[in-house]
């Protein structure tokens, strides 16, 4: 339909009529958007405003990026990630780990990418394990986590090397144990202390994740003690704010 006399520039109505299709569900997720040049003759416009109204909805999630193909409709089914159960000892088992079971549970195919290394750690995490940060090397278990194929995390956990040295820490693939791999090596987790905090994404974060610009993310920082007071793990998560729901349950007593 023409876009007529409507005062609103050119590409936001151009915009809206796709939102609206998106929200109906005319376009599901998925699907592919029709060509930039069956969108400008259908609403009476030039190309590059049909451009700047696809950029605006990718921009606000709705769209993929369309590098190599045609833009598609992004899923904005959510995962529910319960972090006052997420790594609960009951909740492991042998053959799949806390995050590969929370994402089973709820329907969805979760698939880990593993890299392991020696590193010196970041000044934060340091100062969490009680390491010096200019002599003490940490060993780095680095994740991107995929559901449904879809890059939903990148995780990295630090171990002081003296803790982890020679255990499963240090195979470069997805390792488990009952009870987890720290009370495996004798160093089970006692208590956790969880830092959460909203921010834009790095341009590495973006590139891994597949971020539309203007995307925010959650930063989950959980350090875990062992019963000695002993700070044994640091997991820094890095989740996008348009595919997770963080959800903690709390005993109000």
């Amino acid at each position: 339909m023409p876009v007529g006399s409507d005062p609103r520039a050119l590409y936001e109505r151009v915009a809206d009529t796709l939102r609206t299709s998106i929200e109906r569900g005319e376009l599901a997720p998925g699907d592919t958007v029709p060509p930039e040049q069956e969108l400008a003759d259908r609403h009476g416009v030039s190309r590059q405003t049909v451009r700047q109204a696809l950029q605006q909805l990718t921009n606000e999630g709705l769209l993929s990026s369309g590098r190599g193909r045609g833009r598609t409709v992004r899923s904005q089914a959510r995962l529910r990630w319960r972090l006052s159960h997420f790594e609960h000892r009951g909740s492991h088992s042998a053959d799949a780990d806390a995050w590969a079971t929370e994402v089973q549970d709820q329907g969805r195919v979760p698939l880990q990418e593993v890299s392991v290394g020696l590193e010196i750690p970041p000044k934060a995490v340091a100062e969490r394990l009680n390491l010096d940060a200019d002599k003490d090397i940490v060993v780095v278990r680095r994740r991107v986590r995929y559901v449904d194929d879809v890059p939903f995390q990148v995780a990295d956990s630090y171990f002081p090397e003296d803790l982890a040295r020679g255990t499963a820490l240090m195979q470069p693939k997805n390792v488990s144990a009952p009870g987890g791999l720290l009370a495996s090596i004798g160093h089970p987790q006692q208590r956790l202390v969880d830092e959460i905090q909203v921010r834009m994404p790095t341009k590495d974060e973006s590139a891994r994740l597949g971020l539309p610009a203007g995307t925010p993310v959650a930063e989950h920082m959980r350090t875990g003690y062992d019963a000695e007071g002993r700070p044994v793990r640091v997991m820094v998560t890095v989740a996008p704010g348009d595919r997770h729901t963080l959800v903690y349950e709390l005993d109000a007593s």
